[in-house]
């Protein structure tokens, strides 16, 4: 029997399950963030003053990867399904309903009849065809949708309100991947523009806001969208957006953005720093974070390399960090030690923490065992060789270094020596293409268990650069074929069980994004992948 969904969520919970969500793993709060005592019903009007820490780059959310223009993406784009980040459910949007074909080939959308892009041309079969066509035209140039059109064959115009999306292998994630933004919807002709156009946000979406300016490496402006009536099926109301307009400022200096806030310059902002959490909170500005789903902050071996192609060498540096120190040291309680390649919110995660656990003492048996023999620095050798190793990482998460110097210091005591390698986001993906390094610093967000395949498997990204035969390609690509929910998610957790045996993933901690509002800026929501919508924000009149 096909899985279908209907319109209302009480009736599809069954039928999403069956069609290969992978739910049944609580995520950590996704309630209004920014809302505050007393505040009221919600009021219209006004503008949203948001400071970003990162230039976007691109406003294309069909090419970008970064929090930062995804934020921007989601108010603009909507989606074929949406997620919901409390159950993890797979609920309706633009398509009121849909039945996936028991191989996990065929997906096939019946979509609303009321829904319009900003220039009136309507979302109907042929934009949602014109749509994944020019995503997969797009290849390497779409960062997270060419992974999710795995396969892609075509897309059928069956009538004007039904599309029939086909694959040629099995796609389990695909369903899932419909209620991203990185698969939001344009109109038809936006997806005829070059991709220069396009990152410059010329392209037309059916979100609750419109673009009216961009100034590169400074600001955004988006404004409501007038007579907008088709939110989410899990919105928290209908018609028209609340706010007037969005105005984002890149505020790159983390102390700017908190005083910022606390001047009332600005009315939220993301990319908080840990140590201006406390801060924050004393001046009357409320702190909110949620763990993003997807892979945790890890070390990834490059298995063609000495260090990271010996097992035992990995399993010992595991063994060797102590990551509730790195949660208590560097981080706050927003954050969370890893338990597993994935992290705790993600659906499909298997709690490893037994796996994962520190013991310094037993890192440095095994090393003995190797006969890796500690220097006159403490540092160990073997053959001559130093035990030390390189680990490539990125500044987007601004806490990186420092949990690295602390997991270097912690290495130090095994006798391992591990050097910090900062490179450039221009740099970083020639750095992976070429394997110039012993471990990458690396996390993925994405609301369901393929992420693990893109990321380790030979058939996705394979940041360790596994052999195309390796043991646990089995069950990564075989989760990725299979329509039975409960059959899915054993083989994601024999597949994060491999991993953790082999120590082919070294998870260190869970990423959060944590906002900062003021107390008149209200219900900010966090979506499944813990970005931000704001179709129901409001802001307290003076």
């Amino acid at each position: 029997m096909p899985s279908t969904a209907s319109p209302r969520p009480a009736a599809f919970a069954a039928a999403t399950v069956s069609a290969l969500l992978l739910a049944g793993c609580a995520s950590s709060g996704t309630a209004a963030p920014g809302t505050s005592a007393g505040g009221g019903e919600p009021q219209s009007g006004g503008t949203l003053r948001f400071g970003l820490g990162y230039d976007p780059t691109c406003l294309d959310p069909q090419q970008a990867g970064g929090n930062d223009s995804l934020n921007i993406g989601r108010q603009l784009v909507d989606s074929l399904t949406d997620q919901d980040p409390e159950t993890g459910e797979i609920v309706p949007w633009l398509a009121t309903s849909w039945e996936v074909s028991p191989d996990a080939k065929t997906f096939t959308f019946t979509l609303r009849d009321d829904a319009t892009f900003a220039d009136g041309t309507p979302v109907d079969a042929a934009a949602v065809q014109a749509n994944l066509d020019g995503i997969a035209a797009l290849g390497a140039q779409a960062t997270l949708g060419s992974s999710y059109l795995d396969g892609y064959a075509q897309t059928v115009v069956v009538d004007p309100q039904t599309a029939r999306v086909e694959f040629s292998e099995p796609s389990a994630q695909f369903l899932q991947a419909t209620s991203t933004m990185t698969l939001g919807l344009f109109s038809v002709a936006s997806t005829t523009l070059s991709v220069e156009d396009r990152c410059a946000g010329e392209f037309v979406g059916s979100g609750p806001f419109t673009l009216t300016d961009w100034q590169p490496a400074q600001s955004a402006t988006l404004e409501r969208r007038d007579g907008y009536a088709w939110p989410s099926s899990i919105a928290g109301h209908e018609g028209e957006a609340y706010l007037d307009s969005i105005e984002y400022s890149v505020v790159a200096e983390p102390s700017v953005r908190t005083g910022s806030l606390q001047s009332g310059q600005l009315d939220a902002f993301m990319n908080v720093l840990p140590t201006d959490e406390e801060p924050l909170k004393a001046t009357g500005q409320t702190v909110s974070a949620r763990t993003n789903p997807g892979i945790s902050f890890a070390l990834l071996p490059n298995t063609d390399r000495p260090v990271g192609g010996d097992e035992e060498v990995r399993l010992a540096i595991s063994e060797a960090i102590d990551r509730q120190e790195v949660v208590d040291t560097v981080l706050t309680p927003s954050y969370k030690a890893a338990t597993s390649p994935l992290s705790s919110s993600n659906p499909g995660y298997t709690d490893l923490g037994d796996l994962l656990t520190f013991d310094l003492d037993a890192a440095k048996a095994r090393l003995d065992a190797e006969g890796w023999e500690p220097g006159d620095d403490g540092i160990r050798t073997k053959d001559g060789q130093r035990l030390q190793a390189d680990v490539v990482y990125l500044t987007n998460f601004a806490a990186s270094e420092q949990i690295l110097q602390l997991v270097q210091q912690q290495l130090v005591k095994a006798g391992v020596d591990l050097q910090l390698r900062q490179v450039t986001m221009a740099e970083y993906p020639e750095v992976q293409k070429v394997g110039d390094y012993d471990f990458s610093w690396t996390n993925l967000t994405r609301a369901d268990g393929d992420v693990l395949r893109t990321v380790y498997g030979s058939s996705g990204r394979n940041l360790a650069r596994l052999a195309a035969d390796d043991a646990v390609n089995t069950p990564l690509d075989a989760q990725a074929a299979e329509a039975d929910a409960d059959a899915r998610l054993a083989l994601l957790a024999d597949a994060q069980t491999q991993l953790l045996d082999r120590a082919l993933s070294i998870p260190v901690m869970e990423f959060s994004t944590v906002i900062a509002t003021a107390p008149t800026a209200h219900d900010l929501r966090f979506e499944a992948s813990s970005r931000l919508s704001f179709y129901d924000t409001w802001i307290e009149a003076p």
